[in-house]
């Protein structure tokens, strides 16, 4: 039976208060008619980021039991996608479910740091691990400190040229995915762009950005949520990459304007309408 809408394993942390990766991915995803099926590695009662002491559980044990069932009803996949993970025996789950899926979409967002500074969870083992899985991915979106990071360099001092960011997302590539983006780079034009290598046409692409004044948590999640989900549209890498970084400018914008509390994320809620719409979107240019 040919299934109406597409469908996607999305694995990764639950947090109750701040909008961020599960919390993000469902809503943004369903408003792009993809149906997400939640594989939460954590459960939070608010992200990491300002909250004082959180509730944390651990779900490591549901991601392989969650696979099983899966594969005992014969459910197919057309994208998994996995963000943070916070030990070396998740990246074994994560890499049995790309292995059980080899049909579908592979999208790792390589949660690592940001910044210019790694998160305490990224020790040299789980690079090492995170290595693994962008190996078998097809899409990964990482940030310019979690490039940094994958590619032994340090932190670049300076805005990039436009042959600096076309030598990292090219190297990004040849650790195996076949679509590289790399967010919020500042470029030696005095721009902000998201930049993507289509490893399947040789193509380097940006999207410039506007700049606003403070950080949210999440973005990155609804980034690279809005990406998976212009692909599975059939949507062309630029065109995703578009469609992602005005969504977000949108969301952040809005959110910006109303002075709320940076820690709460993005106020995604009024915003999701945008993605149900056409919208002619030529801001896209070659890198």
């Amino acid at each position: 039976m040919m299934e109406p809408v597409k469908r996607i394993a999305a694995i990764h942390d639950l947090s109750g208060v701040g909008r961020c990766s599960l919390s993000v991915i469902l809503p943004i995803l369903s408003a792009m008619e993809v149906q997400v099926c939640a594989v939460p590695t954590a459960v939070l009662s608010a992200h990491t980021g300002g909250f004082g002491e959180v509730v944390f559980r651990d779900l490591t044990d549901f991601i392989p039991a969650a696979l099983s069932h899966y594969r005992e009803l014969g459910l197919s996949f057309d994208a998994v996608y996995s963000g943070f993970l916070g030990s070396q025996e998740q990246v074994d789950h994560c890499l049995d479910f790309f292995r059980a899926y080899p049909d579908a979409l592979i999208v790792v967002d390589p949660v690592m740091g940001d910044h210019g500074k790694p998160y305490r969870t990224c020790t040299p083992q789980m690079r090492r691990r995170m290595t693994e899985m962008i190996g078998m991915a097809d899409l990964i979106t990482p940030n310019l400190t979690e490039t940094s990071i994958l590619l032994g360099e340090s932190y670049p001092a300076l805005p990039l040229t436009q042959s600096e960011a076309k030598s990292k997302l090219l190297r990004l590539s040849r650790m195996g995915p076949e679509y590289v983006l790399v967010t919020g780079v500042e470029m030696a034009d005095g721009k902000i762009s998201n930049i993507g290598y289509d490893g399947k046409r040789g193509a380097f692409w940006r999207v410039d950005c506007d700049y606003v004044p403070v950080a949210y948590p999440g973005t990155g999640d609804i980034f690279a949520s809005v990406i998976v989900g212009s692909l599975l549209q059939g949507d062309s890498l630029p065109i995703a990459i578009e469609r992602a970084t005005r969504f977000l400018e949108l969301a952040i914008r809005r959110t910006f304007s109303y002075d709320t509390e940076p820690r709460h994320g993005v106020m995604l809620e009024s915003c999701l309408g945008w993605l149900m719409q056409e919208h002619s979107l030529k801001g896209y240019r070659l890198l």
